[in-house]
């Protein structure tokens, strides 16, 4: 074997991997929102995450992704360590998937058939409608098909290279010799563990072992345990990631460990106990299809025996990393998640939503304190909106990264939409913070409303409610209907406004209330027409993510011109139902 024979296998390696990895970012960009629902529906149900783990592993061709993802979901709270189990172990069924597909390269015969069948004849076919799409459409999801075709000709191209490369190692001594070493089952899975860690990639290890099949050195005895070691070197991905989590992430990847450890194994004490009784012969020559039988034997062996026993495994990783004394704090966000992007947008929508909520019970305890002021109220209000500010920090920082990932045309315009939403809310709070203190200041200075001005204020205070509970409630489900109630409610609020300023004026110039107080109510009013203005800036991103091509306050402009029959409608029902003509006569 020639230094030009391992140059190639090294670039033929190279084009491999990096096919491999291109395929996996290009499938999870087209998938993006059918993986978001899918993710979504996950349940406590261990035969449903099975399912979904090799559902998802056989999409984006990486058992160690789907793991890592599994991790960064119960890191930030999303997901149930039981749930993750189920998640693992449909992993290292998916990525039975790939030898599959490898194993064409190792078709012989001379039929069409065969020879259509064949990398060699198909993959430029794939690769010219890949280009095709990537150069000719302008649709992110048919340009993210096309990049995963070029992927995978470049996959197959170089696992051909591969392939073409050691042929000559079938001449070397040393090397047949080699293999015949590793047939110890010891040996073999040390092998294992050590090329696949070394990679990061069972799939990308297992393409290795079927490229050396060429040379006619690898036998059964030698690729069995090989394959076994493989499975174990796959958890060194998860192991690394899950470092700097919490206590449930880690054990995750302890999951993922033990099953693979314990997998191996049951299979070899299994295997070689019936070899010494049968003698089976594995001086058998193996090639690309014994390689991916041998692989999908094992991990459906493993998935057998161990799947019945979910709760025990995770039981064993929360002996091995027990619970502490103190409570960990739940992460919303975890910096894993980015290496999925279409699920950390999605992911990050639940944050914000969060934090809309949040957001939502700060102008409630707002509102209670000008009702009837007390400290424990005002203290909890304080809370609330130190925690939207929290969230402000953390969502705008992890939202900027998200941006700068790779992502499709549908991610990177909610991603925008996300960010304006988050200062949306925290502003908002901050608005709601400025009423409660307000009503802080009047309870110091023992000012009180008249009864006519405190029914006039609860009619403000009912329809800022509604205005609030409506934007949030749009948002974080995503409705156009709700959200299109806002902007008729944000103008009847801003009328309330007016006239409530023009009557606390009217009875300050007749002497009914304070100067003091007449600037402080004149403040809280300007507030509360302000958190309903960011209701209203929330509901306008809602309707732009339903892809209204219209500006913001272009929309706003129109609707405020009564060219809308719906907006007329709502605007009568709001008016009517807060009218303060009406609360004057109670």
């Amino acid at each position: 074997m020639s230094i030009f024979d391992i140059l190639s296998f090294i670039g033929g390696l190279s084009l491999f991997i990096f096919g491999m990895n291109v395929m996996g970012i290009s499938l999870e960009r087209a998938a993006g929102s059918r993986l978001k629902a899918i993710l979504s529906k996950l349940t406590s149900s261990p035969i449903k995450g099975l399912i979904l783990g090799a559902a998802v592993t056989a999409v984006i061709q990486s058992s160690s992704a789907t793991t890592v993802m599994a991790i960064g979901f119960v890191n930030s709270g999303l997901m149930e360590l039981i749930q993750a189990v189920g998640i693992i172990i449909g992993a290292n069924l998916g990525t039975t998937i790939t030898p599959w597909l490898l194993s064409l390269t190792g078709l012989e015969g001379s039929s069409i058939f065969i020879q259509l069948l064949k990398p060699t004849s198909f993959t430029p076919i794939l690769a010219l409608i890949g280009v095709v799409l990537l150069l000719a459409s302008k649709r992110d999801k048919r340009r993210s098909i096309g990049t995963s075709l070029l992927g995978f000709a470049v996959l197959m191209f170089g696992m051909e290279t591969m392939s073409e490369a050691v042929k000559p190692l079938a001449e070397v001594e040393a090397f047949t010799n080699l293999f015949v070493l590793f047939s110890n089952p010891i040996i073999g899975v040390l092998v294992g563990i050590f090329v696949t860690a070394a990679v990061q990639s069972s799939s990308a290890s297992i393409g290795i072992l079927q490229a050396l099949t060429v040379t006619g050195s690898v036998n059964m005895a030698s690729a069995i345990p090989i394959i076994m070691g493989q499975n174990i070197g796959t958890c060194v991905t998860a192991l690394i990631s899950s470092v700097g989590t919490n206590k449930n992430a880690k054990r995750t990847a302890l999951v993922h460990l033990y099953f693979n450890l314990f997998g191996t194994a049951a299979a070899m004490i299994i295997f070689y106990s019936l070899k010494m009784i049968f003698g089976f012969d594995l001086s058998v020559q193996a090639n690309y299809f014994s390689i991916a039988i041998i692989h999908t034997a094992f991990n459906l062996f493993c998935t057998v025996i161990l799947f019945p026993f979910s709760k025990q495994l995770a039981r064993l990783a929360v002996l091995t990393v027990p619970d502490g004394k103190d409570k960990e704090e739940t992460l919303l966000l975890d910096e894993r998640m980015l290496l999925t992007p279409a699920i950390a947008a999605a992911q990050s929508r639940n944050a914000v939503c969060s934090m809309a909520k949040i957001t939502k019970k700060t102008v409630d305890c707002a509102c209670r304190l000008v009702e009837s002021f007390d400290e424990k109220t005002f203290g909890k209000a304080c809370e609330l909106e130190r925690k939207t500010d929290k969230f402000d920090d953390a969502l705008e920082g992890y939202l900027a990264r998200l941006s700068a990932c790779e992502l499709s045309d549908s991610d990177s315009r909610d991603v925008f939409l996300l960010l304006r939403s988050v200062t949306e809310f925290e502003r908002l709070a901050d608005h709601a913070r400025n009423i409660a203190e307000s009503a802080q200041e009047l309870n110091e200075k023992k000012q009180k409303f008249s009864e006519t001005g405190r029914r006039e204020m609860n009619v403000l205070i009912s329809a800022v409610r509604e205005v609030t509970d409506t934007a949030v409630s749009a948002f974080c489900e995503n409705s156009a209907e709700k959200a299109r109630s806002v902007e008729p409610l944000e103008e009847v609020v801003d009328m309330l406004t007016k006239e409530l300023r023009a009557r606390h004026i009217k009875r300050l110039a007749k002497a009914e209330c304070g100067v003091t107080s007449g600037f402080i109510v004149n403040d809280m009013l300007t507030d509360f027409e302000r958190v309903s203005d960011y209701c209203s800036n929330v509901a306008l991103a809602v309707l732009e993510r339903d892809e209204i091509k219209l500006e913001p306050h272009d929309y706003s402009k129109r609707l405020k011109k009564g060219n809308d029959e719906q907006y007329n409608a709502l605007f009568r029902y709001y008016n009517e139902k807060y009218d303060l003509n009406k609360a004057d006569s109670k």
